[in-house]
């Protein structure tokens, strides 16, 4: 079992940084994929980034590809999202999300953090 808060988000003008940090409870955490998805209103969620268990790997959807960092801390539990280059799209409700070691899917999430870019 793997319970996941993140925090980090606020409001920032276009151009701006924002590092979101996801802390995990849970003795699975350094053994599984970890990802980072968001929904902005009246849209579908999203995937954004993914990083595997070692922290290696990383893969991004192709709209944040250079602007977007997903690292991990395993000695602190922890995922990040470093988001420099924000643009007004990139507004979101942000969620980490874990792997769970049996299905593989995604079966744990967060609550969120709000993510709002201004232009």
């Amino acid at each position: 079992q793997v319970q996941l808060v993140e925090s980090g988000g606020g409001l920032v003008q276009a151009g701006g940084s924002l590092r979101l940090s996801c802390a995990a409870s849970g003795r699975t955490f350094s053994s599984v994929g970890m990802g980072w998805f968001r929904q902005a209103p009246g849209r579908e969620r999203e995937f954004v980034a993914r990083i595997n268990w070692s922290g290696s790997n990383p893969y991004y959807v192709d709209s944040v590809k250079g602007r977007f960092t997903i690292s991990r801390d395993n000695a602190k539990n922890t995922v990040y999202l470093q988001m420099n280059s924000l643009k007004p799209e990139d507004t979101a409700v942000y969620y980490c999300a874990a792997n769970s070691p049996t299905t593989g899917q995604y079966d744990y999430w967060g609550q969120g953090t709000q993510v709002t870019v201004s232009s």
